[in-house]
């Protein structure tokens, strides 16, 4: 959803489409990711297998987990669905941290990981979404 610049002066209208691309931008760090992390449950490298193991799961969940992202992700990229798609995919890494606490992984190098991800979806989201900051207000009115 791009941001809305009728009405507005020209220097509140550039403003908003600087925040719209740092939107884009940051929105970016986690789709790569999340694609990237996509295609490899896909295609099952072995590196999966090998972590699917660790984590207790078996390894021919890998490619439902996959397809899961997979479609969490499509919704996030459509700007009609996108907010729907934050809040699937934060639900989708919220399982991710709770897997990671069960089996006892690092907190920063892995247990966080997915919060990170979750922080730099819905950064992305509320630079580029006009309505989702009026939802979500950070600062007062003067």
């Amino acid at each position: 959803m791009e941001a809305t610049v009728s009405h507005q002066t020209p220097d509140a209208a550039r403003t908003a489409k600087q925040r719209y691309r740092a939107g884009i931008a940051v929105s970016a760090l986690p789709v790569l990711f999340l694609l990237f992390d996509c295609v490899i449950k896909l295609v099952k490298i072995e590196a999966v297998v090998e972590s699917f193991a660790q984590l207790g799961y078996p390894d021919s969940l890998a490619r439902g987990i996959g397809i899961l992202e997979a479609g969490c992700l499509a919704l996030y990229l459509v700007p009609r669905t996108a907010i729907l798609g934050a809040v699937v995919l934060t639900g989708f890494l919220g399982g991710a941290i709770a897997t990671h606490l069960r089996v006892g992984d690092p907190l920063l190098s892995h247990v966080l990981v997915p919060a990170y991800v979750a922080a730099l979806v819905w950064g992305g989201l509320l630079l580029r979404d006009d309505s989702l900051r009026s939802v979500f207000p950070f600062r007062s009115e003067r």
